[in-house]
């Protein structure tokens, strides 16, 4: 499956489990783009006992992810696709706390459990061309910098360096936004556990516009458009609810094919 570019292998494993599928070199092969079927990461659908299905989410490199975004996405169309859910509304579990999901057309929305962490100072000194920093976690940390145009940041470079800096020694994601003409934002991500730039990031469109709310930068208010590298556009709004932060993600899962791995 896609999510505007982040893509999945997803496993139904509410029958038999992953077994030998769910070790990290297993999932490092299957991840490979050119010895494997080629992915952002893996996702295991199982069964819940009180929701109507449960995700677990695996990096590249075989690290659990609490919460991915756009797997998240995926997971939702999936699961109205298989009969697992009524397009109208459902909930879901994850790693980092149940997500409520709907599908408005063939597009999924999701509802992330609450923001935690937010710093709009990330304490780390800006480098060329950056504004900002700050530093959220949405289900997974994330250091956000807004820039002056996406398309000049040295990406991997910088997101490398950024993604192990000391003052976030568990790592993070990191997020290059700025802004576009058209009142959308432009983004781009280095997602740690796959260790390069991926085309797309739910979890860092939400925490880029949570800063981007915090900062005052989201002229309007509503919600907040960002523009992958992909082309596609994520969408989030953000709630304040009883002093606590939320935020809403909509954009594309789009399943791509379905098959039978022969030899991995």
């Amino acid at each position: 499956m896609s999510g505007s570019g982040n893509d999945f292998v997803f496993f139904d494993v509410r029958r038999d489990p992953p077994g030998d599928l769910g070790t990290p070199q297993v999932i490092g092969r299957l991840c490979s783009r050119h010895a494997g079927i080629g992915a952002d990461g893996i996702v295991f659908l199982q069964n819940d006992d009180s929701e109507a299905f449960r995700i677990r989410y695996f990096n590249r490199d075989g690290s659990l992810a609490e919460l991915c975004g756009n797997a998240s996405l995926c997971s939702a169309r999936l699961a109205v696709e298989l009969g697992l859910a009524p397009p109208a509304g459902f909930r879901f579990r994850t790693d980092s706390g149940v997500v409520a999901a709907r599908l408005k057309g063939a597009q999924p929305e999701i509802d992330l459990p609450g923001i935690r962490g937010l710093r709009v100072d990330a304490g780390i000194p800006t480098d060329n061309g950056e504004r900002r920093l700050g530093y959220a976690i949405a289900g997974v940390p994330h250091i956000v910098a807004v820039v002056e145009d996406v398309a000049n940041v040295r990406v991997e470079e910088r997101g490398r360096a950024l993604r192990r800096h000391p003052a976030y020694p568990d790592g993070a994601n990191v997020n290059f936004v700025s802004p576009s003409a058209d009142g959308r934002w432009a983004i781009r991500t280095y997602e740690r556990g796959v260790e390069a730039e991926t085309l797309a990031c739910g979890t860092g469109s939400v925490a880029s516009a949570v800063l981007l709310d915090a900062w005052g930068l989201n002229a309007g208010g509503g919600g907040t458009a960002l523009s992958t590298r992909s082309g596609n556009t994520l969408t989030v709004t953000v709630r304040h609810q009883d002093g606590q932060l939320y935020a809403s993600l909509s954009g594309e899962g789009r399943l791509v094919f379905r098959g039978t791995i022969a030899e991995i």
